[in-house]
């Protein structure tokens, strides 16, 4: 498990492996926690698909062409749903902003109150007393990923039997998750603490962890809070109204352009870059602004190993950009000669934060920032205004677009 390639090639021939595994087998063993090194039934491509080192339109491709639509049906599914909650958070960045606003306030109480400190730290470092916690909070350290059945559990005994801040455990998350995605960790303790499906929160129950993880944590009812309501009174507005999709600026053909990588996108070979005069490339590491705490080493290891491979995939001299100071992207691309900058599209989050800082630096040197989004994107995020039923009710429709025949 800890042992992660992080290249094109190793995300395909992990899929490729997985294809026998996408259908009933999928379908029956998905939701059980066998333990690290043991996560035969999921994918675990997680990490590639988010840099998408692996395209989710393949893997449904090879799901369809293994199983077909009814034994592959959970497997979509579930591929479908982290577009739903990209989609979603496209939708609502508002809640992108609120949860940035809330957890620097969650980090100043967390300096003043000793008591809070303690008790956070104790929830990081496995030490609550609580087996299946502890063994989760180990994982997640020492591994980079946990079953997603576990991340549940997780955030709920995090919010409801610990009684912690459940932005301090997202924030927990997302500097160590591999697979750490701004839409699908926000949202999903959001999920957990019944504020994205408003007023239905997710109760960790003994009953379950115990059938779910086969046995190898049996904890007892009264370890555990009975959870009744969610948190939906912290937020008494509700969820912000629906905004229309960002609109994309699509790249100039022949105009000077600087390409540049992040790892929202590492296959933008699959875009036509022989339309563009490519004067400038850089691969652009933004691991570092997820969380204002340190991000984990093998995040930030498994970031510049992406990159790298996508520039080497791509050719030509690459520069090594960090994302510090927002002004230096303009200054790169201007010295280059570049009027336009072109990079796969910048989804809500801590990228497309910092290049909107970027953006008056960019306006006074006349460059344009220019994006491709993919027509996987297109095609959900306008579904994703509500729950995920919005969304699976369309599955076919979308997999009649997407997929080729």
């Amino acid at each position: 498990m800890t042992d992660w390639l992080a290249t094109r090639a190793e995300a395909e021939e992990r899929m490729a492996a997985f294809v026998p595994r996408m259908g009933k087998r999928y379908a029956n063993g998905r939701n059980t926690d066998n333990g690290p090194g043991r996560h035969t039934a999921v994918s675990v491509l997680s990490p590639y698909v988010r840099r998408r080192l692996v395209l989710e339109a393949d893997l449904v491709a090879a799901a369809l062409a293994a199983h077909g639509p009814v034994a592959a049906e959970k497997f979509i599914e579930e591929v479908i749903w982290r577009g739903y909650f990209k989609g979603w958070m496209e939708r609502r960045p508002q809640v992108w902003a609120s949860y940035r606003t809330g957890l620097e306030a969650d980090l100043s109480a967390l300096d003043r109150d000793r008591r809070l400190r303690r008790d956070v730290t104790r929830a990081m470092e496995g030490q609550t007393g609580l087996e299946c916690f502890d063994a989760w909070a180990e994982e997640l350290v020492d591994t980079g990923y946990l079953h997603n059945h576990a991340r549940m559990w997780f955030a709920s005994i995090w919010i409801f039997t610990l009684g912690l801040p459940w932005r301090l455990g997202a924030d927990f998350f997302y500097r160590h998750l591999l697979d750490g995605d701004a839409a699908s960790n926000t949202l999903g303790w959001r999920w957990a603490a019944g504020l994205h499906t408003r007023g239905k929160p997710y109760p960790a129950r003994a009953d379950n962890i115990a059938t779910f993880t086969a046995g190898r944590f049996t904890p007892r009812h009264t370890d555990l809070a009975e959870v009744t309501k969610g948190l939906e009174a912290t937020e008494p507005e509700g969820l912000p109204s629906v905004l229309p999709l960002r609109s994309v600026v699509p790249p100039r053909a022949g105009a000077p352009t600087a390409l540049l990588i992040t790892d929202e996108d590492c296959r933008v070979e699959d875009f036509d870059l022989a339309a563009l005069d490519i004067c400038a490339r850089a691969t652009l590491a933004v691991g570092d602004l997820r969380s204002p705490l340190g991000v984990a080493d093998p995040v930030m290891r498994f970031e510049r190993a992406a990159l790298a491979d996508a520039a080497l995939r791509v050719g030509g001299h690459f520069d090594t950009l960090h994302a510090g100071d927002p002004d230096a992207l303009a200054k790169w691309a201007a010295a280059a000669g570049a009027t336009q900058i072109v990079t796969a599209y910048a989804p809500t989050g801590p990228l497309r934060d910092w290049l909107d800082q970027a953006a008056p630096a960019m306006a006074a040197r006349g460059i344009t920032l220019c994006e491709w989004r993919r027509d996987w994107d297109s095609a959900i995020w306008p579904h994703a205004t509500a729950g995920f039923f919005k969304v699976k009710q369309q599955i076919p429709r979308l997999l009649e677009a997407l997929i080729p025949a």
